[in-house]
């Protein structure tokens, strides 16, 4: 199986991630942000991604540091799994709705073309990261209540900084974009669920493909 495990440990954050790319859809985050956590299980079960591990953070400054360092070692943990990308599909896209909300996923694993990049999450795991984002959200923080009963704002301007962590330690090129809806919350969750399911598809393996690296250079850079 597919797996890896990333420690990142700095003066903002502590992380612990181990990832299996051919999993079941478990997710056992020890993860301080109940909006996010939903989040992360969200893109497990979507994806059949096994995750576990821990995280923590600043979270006296703000969610910033430990949301973008997330998105940065859950990256670096499918870098890791993936290695040089050999016999993969590489490129997928997938559309989900969201209640009022519609989304939309494309990912390629080398590099995807510039076209119709609106309405899209497109990924590509092909070493030249880049991520574009058009999730049309209102920007007004989610109110959230911990299991103590206290409330605390989830900032939804995060959800750009995850995704941007994740694209340039995976090395993948990723679009994500709303083509419609209303809710913050249905925008961000359908897309997590999208990016997971054209992830799920861009990640495994094509047995026509007989283990072949895809990409007419030989090599995944």
């Amino acid at each position: 199986m597919r797996t890896a495990t990333i420690e990142r440990n700095t003066k903002e954050t502590q992380i612990s991630l181990t990832l299996n790319i051919d999993g079941s859809g478990k997710c056992s985050v020890k993860n301080p942000l109940g909006f996010f956590n939903h989040m992360l299980n969200s893109f497990c079960k979507h994806g059949m991604f096994d995750l576990s591990g821990s995280i923590a953070g600043d979270l006296d400054v703000d969610q910033h540091h430990l949301i973008e360092d997330t998105g940065i070692a859950l990256g670096l943990a499918f870098a890791k799994a993936l290695g040089d990308c050999a016999g993969i599909t590489r490129s997928a896209y997938f559309i989900y709705p969201m209640d009022e909300s519609l989304l939309r996923c494309g990912v390629d694993f080398d590099a995807i073309e510039k076209g119709d990049e609106k309405s899209q999450v497109a990924v590509d795991f092909g070493g030249r990261p880049f991520c574009v984002c058009d999730a049309k959200l209102d920007g007004a923080p989610l109110v959230c209540q911990n299991e103590d009963g206290t409330q605390y704002l989830f900032q939804t301007d995060c959800f750009e900084d995850f995704w941007q962590g994740f694209a340039a330690n995976a090395k993948c090129n990723i679009h994500l974009d709303t083509i419609r809806g209303r809710s913050d919350h249905h925008k961000i969750e359908g897309l997590f669920k999208a990016a997971a399911r054209a992830i799920r598809s861009a990640t495994e393996i094509d047995p026509r493909r007989n283990g072949e690296v895809p990409s007419t250079k030989g090599v995944i850079i």
